[in-house]
């Protein structure tokens, strides 16, 4: 059954060079579909011929299901027409209380406005090491060679939660569960590194952390080893109901620094603290010892040195090549921060659907929570995804939009992948010259996301 199921889809690919695309494709459609690993899915297919207009596949478009990281596209591009494809972010150093003599009488105040790639590798302009050694030479211009007070981290321009809705629990402790603050740091991630026994079962043990002291990261190492070539299968936990944080799962035998990565406690404090401890020559952990249990406030602050992010194009590029979660998070708070005087991300949602919804998209069919996908309980449309992939390739900035685009399976498109969920969205040019957009999403399947990925790509493929 198998080998016929395979002999008809190769053979309905061998027709579409004929005139019948449409037809064609379809026929395929119907064969991909079919597939048992499919029973129990809800699959929503749209692809549109940019040449002519017309509809080459409509299956559900109307269908509201979960998009994961397609619902990058979104953000991405609003953010593009909004905040404008040269939108940078500025993060202030000032100081309260007097100088003299070089000493100030008084603390640094390190003010955030939402970038989220301070202190990230991704930039040379800002990798920690730059962004400390800039800080610290701007206080050093600003006449101040010792401090008696703290550096301070100032996060109050943006209200609301840290963690969008709707994110689970097994999410929020690692890297890419990280959520936005006014004041990112290292892109809010941590590095454990962890040593496994010989024998399948044997206890992980703690190696250490990179930096080498996290503010607030205190762990229960729970793992344990697994078959050699097992991968990755280990989680961070968040502390629930003790001051732990949690490392479940398992990681491969014989590993003597193997390294996951979680998402920081306490970022901006984070910063605070790594300043403080470079401009007083003392420990991270020594420095956070001694720091007070509040923040004062910061009424009467002297600014002296501003830090200017990438702008929006370099910030796009990573985001969407890179899917990093933190991107699109900071992207819907600075939305609605700039709209509404709130950086909170169900605002940022509302002005999302606004917009859509005056270039005529109906807000029922981006049911957003967050601006990167992560949430299980979004629910998007193909025929919405195809609407904001079009009106980006008029746009000013598309060419920015598109380079930042992955290029998967030969292809010009943004994946997504969460628990039960595989999708695809983008733009595919044929060998006839024809292109066309399609939004491919699919939930519920049976079996492995490697094993519908593939299936996809191979329908996919009938279209080049």
């Amino acid at each position: 059954m198998k080998k016929v199921f395979i002999g008809c889809f190769l053979a309905v690919g061998a027709q579409l060079g004929a005139q019948n695309l449409p037809g064609s494709f379809n026929d395929a459609y119907r064969i991909f579909t079919s597939d048992k690993i499919f029973d129990h899915a809800s699959i929503s297919l749209l692809v549109v011929n940019d040449a002519t207009g017309k509809t080459v596949t409509n299956s559900n478009s109307a269908m509201g299901l979960a998009p994961a990281s397609c619902q990058k596209v979104i953000t991405a591009c609003t953010s593009f027409e909004l905040l404008g494809h040269d939108y940078t972010y500025k993060t202030t150093l000032g100081y309260t209380g007097t100088i003299t003599n070089g000493v100030l009488h008084g603390d640094v105040v390190i003010k955030g406005s939402g970038d989220p790639t301070l202190g990230s590798w991704r930039y040379t302009s800002t990798s920690e090491e730059t962004i400390i050694a800039a800080f610290k030479a701007a206080i050093l211009r600003a006449g101040i060679s010792e401090i008696k007070g703290h550096v301070y981290a100032d996060e109050n321009l943006w209200k609301g939660g840290v963690t969008p809705d709707g994110w689970i629990w097994e999410d929020i402790g690692n890297y890419y569960g990280a959520g936005a603050q006014a004041l990112n740091w290292r892109e809010n991630q941590y590095d454990l590194i962890l040593r496994s026994g010989e024998r399948v079962g044997d206890t992980v043990n703690f190696v250490g952390t990179s930096p080498a002291y996290v503010s607030g990261l205190h762990l229960a190492i729970m793992a344990t080893a697994a078959g050699k070539e097992t991968g990755d299968n280990a989680y961070i936990y968040p502390p629930q109901g003790s001051p732990y944080t949690s490392v479940r799962g398992t990681i491969p035998v014989a590993e003597d620094s193997f390294t996951i990565s979680g998402s920081m406690p306490h970022p901006a404090l984070q910063l605070a603290i790594t300043l403080e401890s470079v401009l007083k020559n003392l420990p991270l952990k020594d420095i956070a010892l001694q720091y007070p249990d509040k923040n004062p406030k910061f009424d009467s602050v002297t600014i002296f040195y501003t830090h200017t992010s990438p702008d929006l194009d370099s910030i796009v590029f990573w985001f969407l090549k890179k899917s990093v979660n933190l991107y699109g998070e900071a992207l819907i708070k600075t939305l609605a921060s700039k709209f509404t005087n709130v950086g909170a991300a169900d605002s940022g949602v509302s002005i999302i659907k606004s917009f859509w919804q005056k270039k005529g998209i109906d807000p029922a069919s981006l049911n957003v929570i967050d601006g990167s996908g992560l949430s299980p309980a979004n629910r998007i449309t193909t025929a919405s995804l195809v609407h904001v992939l079009q009106f980006a390739k008029k746009q000013e900035w598309f060419s920015s939009f598109y380079a930042a685009l992955p290029e998967i399976n030969g292809i010009k498109m943004k994946s997504g992948s969460i628990g039960g969920v595989v999708s695809y969205a983008g733009y595919v040019r044929g060998k006839n010259g024809t292109n066309y957009t399609f939004a491919f999403i699919i939930n519920n399947f049976d079996g492995n996301a490697s094993e519908v990925r593939k299936k996809m790509w191979g329908l996919l493929d009938l279209l080049k």
